[in-house]
This record gives structure tokens, C-alpha cells and sequence, in this order.
């Protein structure tokens, strides 16, 4: 679980206006968003992917071409 704490910046009527994170709070919420963004990205690959090999035969096939 991340977990931030973030300090508020707030303006003369006290509404918060901007929030500060610690460095390393920042770095781990852009590494959990990267994340996301990769877990999205995949997903839409697997909805659109319409042809599927099983591991061995990709294995064979490198194997035959000598990349593996």
C-alpha cells in the first residue's frame, strides 16, 4: 500500500491550493502510475490479441532459429 502525507499549501480563505510531497513519496507515486499504465497497456493487448502460440511452440521456433 503507498502511503503519501501530504502538507497543504492553502490561500488567504484557507482552501487548499497546492500539495508537497516528500522525494521520495513523489518517486513512489510515479513508479505505482508507470505501473498502471503498463498493467492498462497490457490489457488492451490481451482484449485485442487474436492469435495466441503456447510457450513450447514459441520455444521451438527459437530454438530452431538458434536464438535460444
Amino acid at each position: 500500500m503507498l502511503t503519501v502525507n501530504p502538507k497543504y499549501i492553502v490561500d488567504d480563505k484557507g482552501e487548499k491550493t497546492a500539495a508537497v510531497l516528500t522525494i521520495k513519496e513523489y518517486h513512489l507515486l510515479i513508479k505505482r502510475l508507470e505501473d498502471l499504465e503498463d498493467i492498462l497497456e497490457m490489457d488492451l493487448i490481451v482484449e485485442s490479441a487474436t492469435d495466441f502460440r503456447s510457450y513450447q511452440e514459441i520455444r521451438l521456433d527459437l530454438q530452431k532459429g538458434r536464438r535460444l
